[in-house]
């Protein structure tokens, strides 16, 4: 990995609004800059840009980060990648790789953490390169991708590779074959003792070897939305089973929150404010080939609720487009039924379904990219999708399929989040049902401007709520470094991930005192760590004045006593239980009359004006 103090004197020298300004054009407002986020499509600026912080905020879509990663998310580059682009900006060479992560403070879980997984990317990394080196030894493999149509330009913009034929090619990019993160990322197969006497298993002096997951396969890394290869797709050149090999879920890789092809897709997506979703690895590369660029792909699952949440902040219409087949149908129902829950009056959700025996691919190499995006114009929306796949095998003709219209509709209608969308479906159904839009609404037991969510999880007393107060604690921390030294660190367990996490910022903001951190460098130190997950999220957009600093410190102040207030009314609680089925020592009323003294000072100092 590139090492972590060059990381810091490069974000120290480069300028984040004169990085942002190559590719989106900024305003002056106060201290900050603003613009319409290029993350999102949006009609008024809340994306921000902090030259103090060196750090930018999208308090729309929630997008954050560095001046690194802005260009890899900008330009859909890799991790290194961005770095090389910004170094060469102002004359800096990247140093040579060091053999650890870059988060490598020793004794903590979380560097531990994020240190394995920096060696996994790094290790994903190293695997595109021999893939694709192997594609061009492959004669039959680059055969295999012109015979379906693509050229060298696309394979090299999707870094597409080949896994040569054999049990063990992998051993010559890793000497270190035998080691566990090559099955820990999924590359290496390592099988049980039980099953021995299966055939997929490599055997050397009679015993089980490890071998390569993929071998003969077409390899299309899966990349996530910074640049990091995370996964491999694996399409068998000839026939065989299974068709499409993926990656099994890895700690960074969760086939059910990625996309395939978001970050090549993601210019034209805001170019066109549409982004289509196909089913398959190739489908998006046969797309793009053809000009539509603006294509996605599930990662060999159906579209799941975190998918549909994902597209909503990328386009304001999303088309889903599969084949006309069964599974297809199937596929598209199921999309439809993960999308009712997230759905927004101010996003278009349609579904196209293409001829029988077609699938993208097919269809656009035969049909051109004008016929492809004329469907795409033409895609049947979601809630005429909805009423004409209930209505399909009903007679509305009847009484009692009326009936059936209402019993089958409700519990997708009252799913629907977007408020107007639900009131057009409930006058909708009304009029197919022959009844009253208000019997309607009677019937399902619901208000045209309420949806009904699947119920909240329990929650044990206040601990849902003091959960939020730790988290928003660091995020301010994150985004005011200067605040780590007023961090009451007697707050957090140590031993509890956001104890973990608040320990390790502290350390690291405090360990050289003359020098000053801003959030880009805090950002980029704990990028990919489990640190990162506790310095972003929608509570961000609670700061007010987008990043206002004496707001800031007042919020800081106002959590810290609301978890101080929290934990004396807590053990107090406790005492008092206690009290109810025993008397209290003399140690313990004295304990009882300090929290309360205590308690009553805190809520004194939060109710006194600021």
């Amino acid at each position: 990995m590139i090492p972590d103090s060059f990381i810091q004197d490069l974000l120290a020298r480069v300028d984040i609004v004169d990085v942002v300004e190559r590719y989106v054009p900024l305003k002056k407002g106060g201290a900050n800059y603003s613009a319409r986020c290029p993350f999102h499509n949006e009609k008024s600026p809340s994306f921000t840009v902090s030259p103090t912080k060196q750090f930018y905020y999208c308090f729309g879509c929630g997008a954050k980060g560095s001046a690194i990663g802005f260009v890899m998310e900008y330009a859909g580059l890799g991790f290194r990648e961005a770095v090389q682009e910004l170094a060469s900006g102002i004359g800096l060479k990247v140093p040579e790789d060091e053999p650890s992560g870059r988060v490598r403070e020793a004794g903590q879980p979380y560097e531990k953490a994020a240190a394995g997984a920096a060696d996994l990317y790094e290790l994903m990394t190293q695997a595109v390169d021999f893939y694709r080196n192997e594609l061009k030894k492959s004669s039959r493999a680059i055969e295999y991708l012109k015979g379906r149509g693509l050229t060298g330009e696309i394979a090299a913009r999707f870094r597409i590779g080949y896994a040569p034929d054999g049990w063990t090619p992998l051993a010559q990019a890793f000497p270190d074959y035998q080691s566990k993160l090559l099955v820990d990322c999924g590359l290496v197969k390592e099988p049980e003792e039980e099953e021995s006497t299966k055939s997929d298993g490599q055997r050397i002096d009679g015993q089980k070897k490890r071998y390569d997951r993929f071998r003969d396969r077409i390899m299309f890394p899966i990349i996530n939305q910074r640049g990091q290869v995370i996964g491999f797709g694996g399409r068998v050149l000839d026939k065989g089973e299974p068709k499409y090999l993926n990656s099994p879920e890895t700690p960074i890789f969760d086939k059910g929150r990625e996309l395939y092809g978001l970050p090549q897709a993601r210019l034209a997506i805001r170019e066109t404010g549409t982004v289509v979703v196909v089913e398959g690895y190739m489908d998006v590369v046969a797309l793009a080939q053809h000009g539509v660029a603006n294509c996605v792909a599930a990662l060999g699952t159906a579209t799941t609720p975190a998918h549909v949440q994902k597209l909503m902040k990328q386009a304001d219409r999303i088309v889903f487009c599969f084949d006309g087949d069964t599974a297809g149908r199937k596929a598209a129902w199921r999309a439809l039924e993960n999308s009712l829950a997230h759905l927004a009056d101010d996003r278009l959700l349609s579904f196209v379904f293409l001829p029988q025996g077609e699938d993208p691919d097919s269809f656009v190499r035969k049909n051109g990219n004008t016929a492809f995006i004329e469907l795409q114009k033409n895609a049947t929306p979601l809630s005429q999708y909805l009423l004409d796949h209930l209505s399909e095998n009903i007679n509305l003709k009847t009484p009692e399929g009326r009936s059936q219209l209402l019993h089958t509709a409700k519990p997708l209608i009252l799913q629907i989040a977007a408020p107007g969308l639900r009131l057009q479906l409930f006058k909708r159904v009304a009029e197919l049902a022959g009844v009253s839009q208000n019997e309607v609404e009677q019937l399902y037991s619901a208000r045209a401007n309420v949806a009904v969510r699947p119920p909240a999880p329990a929650r044990a007393g206040r601990r849902a709520p003091v959960a939020r107060n730790f988290h928003q604690l660091l995020q301010l921390v994150a985004l005011e470094p200067a605040l780590a030294k007023r961090l009451d660190l007697e707050l957090f367990d140590r031993d509890t991930e956001a104890g973990g996490a608040a320990h390790a910022l502290v350390e690291w903001i405090t360990n050289d005192e003359d020098s000053s951190h801003t959030p880009a460098m805090l950002f980029e130190h704990f990028r990919g760590s489990a640190v990162e997950s506790f310095l972003g999220g929608n509570e961000l957009n609670s700061l007010r004045d987008k990043f206002d600093q004496a707001d800031m410190e007042r919020d800081f102040d106002n959590l810290q006593l609301a978890l101080r207030s929290t934990r004396y009314q807590e053990e107090m609680d406790e005492l008092l239980a206690k009290a109810a089925n025993a008397h209290l020592s003399a140690e313990e009323d004295r304990r009882f009359m300090q929290l309360s003294r205590e308690l009553q000072s805190l809520k004194s100092t939060q109710s006194s004006p600021n």
